[in-house]
C-alpha cells in the first residue's frame, strides 16, 4: 500500500539526509505572516522561519506584491550577470543600508546559498591577498558544501567526508558560558587570535582571511564580544588578512541592528548575506571593499545569480524591514522575550544559560549534577529535543543547536508582536515544566 502521509512519503521518496521533518513531524499547506497550518487545521508560531530568511514571515504584502509584479510585467526570470531594471533596484535598496565603510564598495552575486557565497569570499580573499590560508572558529556553520564544512565547526559532519579545503585553522570562539578558557573566554581567546595571527612561533602562516559569524547560530546562539571583534578588525589589519563576516543568519535586522557587524566593532572587509536579503526566495552575495575588487571576469559565477524574483522580493524587504523600524523592533521585542525566558526559567537548574541579541536566542539545557572539565553543567541535547517536542505539541516551532543540540533556539520573523512572543515563552515554560521527571 502507498503511503497515505506527505510524511510517509517523504520517509519513502527522499534522502535519509533530511533533518527538519524528523526532530518537527509536521505536514505544512499554508503560511502567513508568523504562522503556518498543517493539513489538520493545527496552526504554529513559527520560529524557525525558514531559518531565519523569512524576515518579513510568510506571504508578506510588499514581498508578494513584489513578486507578482515581475511576473506581471513580463521581466526575465533569469539573466544570470546581464544588468535589468529589477537587478538595479536590489542593489540601490541593499547599498543604501550597508555598513558605511560598504557603501562605496562591489557586490557580487553568487549562487542561491549561503555556503556558496562564503565559497566565493575564501575565493575572493585567496585572490586579493596571493595567500591560501583561513582561519575560522569551533562552533561555526558557514555551510554544508566541502570548502565551507571545512571551516565549519562540528566534527561530526566532516569526519566521513576526508580531506576538505586545506590550510584551515580553528581557534576557540569566545563564548560566555561554556568556554575551553573558563570564565576568562573572551580575553583569552583574544589573546590567543593575536598570537595565531602575529607570533611566528604560532605554526600558522599568515592567512589570507579571517571568517566569523558575529553571532554563533548554529553553534549555540553565541554573541560576539565587542572587546573580541575589535581586536580582530585590529589585527587583522596590521598582519594584511581580510575580515570576512558570515552575516548569512545575522543580516538584515535579526540581532537588534541591521547588520550584527555593527554590534561586535568588526568593520569587516568583506560581508557574506543571504537567506533575509532575498525576501524568503535564494539570494546569495558578498559585498566587500572596492579597493581589493583584483578578480578577473568569471571568476566566480552561478546560473542562479539573477533569479528576478528574489532580487524583487529582497528589495523589497530591506525597504520595509527599514521603513517599519523592524531592526529596532527586534531589540526591543528580543528583550522582552529574554526577560520572559529567564522569568519563565525561574531557578530550575536545567537551564544553565539564556543568551542571544535581537530576536536571535537560545536556552541551552543541562544536566546538573554532572560538570565538565571546566565546571559547566554537561549540555542535555535529549532534554532539548523533548522541550522542542513538547513546544510543537504547543503550537510553537523552534530548532535546537550548540553543542549536543542543547540549545533551543528561537528564530521568529522580525515582524512577531509582543503578544505573540508571550505566546513563545509562555510555551517555552510549560514545555520546560512538562519534562520535569
Amino acid at each position: 500500500m502507498a503511503p497515505s502521509s506527505l510524511l510517509d512519503r517523504q520517509r519513502h521518496r527522499e534522502s535519509s539526509a533530511r533533518s527538519y521533518a524528523r526532530r518537527l513531524p509536521v505536514e505544512l499547506v499554508h503560511g502567513a505572516g508568523t504562522t503556518v497550518r498543517d493539513r489538520h487545521g493545527n496552526t504554529y508560531l513559527d520560529c524557525l522561519a525558514g531559518a531565519g530568511a523569512l524576515a518579513l514571515g510568510h506571504h508578506h504584502p510588499v514581498v508578494d506584491e513584489a513578486i507578482r509584479r515581475v511576473l506581471d510585467d513580463g521581466t526575465p526570470l533569469s539573466t544570470l550577470d546581464l544588468p535589468t531594471p529589477v537587478r538595479d533596484r536590489f542593489i540601490d535598496a541593499l547599498f543604501d543600508v550597508l555598513p558605511e565603510h560598504l557603501r562605496q564598495g562591489r557586490i557580487l552575486f553568487c549562487g542561491p546559498t549561503g555556503a556558496d557565497a562564503v565559497e566565493a569570499a575564501v575565493k575572493f580573499a585567496r585572490t586579493a591577498t596571493a595567500r591560501s590560508g583561513v582561519l575560522a572558529f569551533g562552533g561555526a556553520y558557514h555551510g554544508m558544501t566541502q570548502a565551507t564544512l571545512a571551516l565549519t565547526g562540528r566534527r561530526s559532519a566532516k569526519e566521513p567526508l576526508g580531506p576538505l579545503l586545506a590550510d584551515v585553522h580553528h581557534l576557540p570562539f569566545p563564548t560566555t558560558y561554556r568556554s575551553p578558557f573558563g570564565s576568562d573566554g573572551g580575553s583569552s581567546a583574544t589573546r590567543l587570535v593575536e598570537w595565531a595571527l602575529t607570533d611566528d612561533h604560532s605554526g600558522i602562516p599568515a592567512p589570507a582571511a579571517v571568517i566569523v559569524e558575529p553571532v554563533q547560530g548554529e553553534g549555540g546562539v553565541n554573541p560576539m564580544p565587542t572587546s573580541f571583534g575589535a581586536a580582530l578588525r585590529r589585527t587583522t589589519r596590521s598582519t594584511g588578512a581580510m575580515l570576512i563576516a558570515d552575516e548569512v543568519q545575522t543580516g538584515l535586522g535579526r540581532t537588534g541592528a541591521l547588520w550584527a557587524s555593527t554590534h561586535a566593532g568588526l568593520e569587516p572587509d568583506v560581508m557574506v548575506l543571504s537567506k533575509a536579503i532575498g525576501g524568503g526566495l535564494p539570494l546569495a552575495v558578498i559585498v566587500h571593499r572596492d579597493h581589493h575588487d583584483s578578480w578577473k571576469p568569471g571568476a566566480h559565477a552561478g546560473i542562479f545569480r539573477g533569479s528576478a524574483p528574489a532580487l524583487a522580493a529582497g528589495a523589497a524587504t530591506i525597504r520595509e524591514v527599514v521603513r517599519a523600524g523592524l531592526a529596532e523592533h527586534a531589540a526591543e521585542v528580543g528583550d522582552r522575550m529574554l526577560k520572559g525566558l529567564e522569568s519563565v526559567s525561574g531557578d530550575d537548574p536545567r537551564v544553565g544559560d539564556i543568551r542571544g541579541r535581537g530576536l536571535m536566542l537560545g536556552v541551552e539545557l543541562v544536566a546538573p549534577g554532572r560538570h565538565d572539565s571546566t565546571g559547566v553543567p554537561v549540555p542535555d541535547g535529549q532534554l532539548a529535543a523533548t522541550v522542542q517536542r513538547e513546544m510543537l505539541s504547543r503550537g510553537v516551532i523552534v530548532e535546537v543547536g550548540g553543542t549536543d543540540d542543547a540549545v533551543v533556539r528561537f528564530l521568529p520573523p522580525l515582524i512577531i508582536t509582543a503578544d505573540e512572543a508571550d505566546q513563545v515563552v509562555d510555551a517555552f515554560g510549560a514545555a520546560l515544566r512538562a519534562t520535569i521527571r
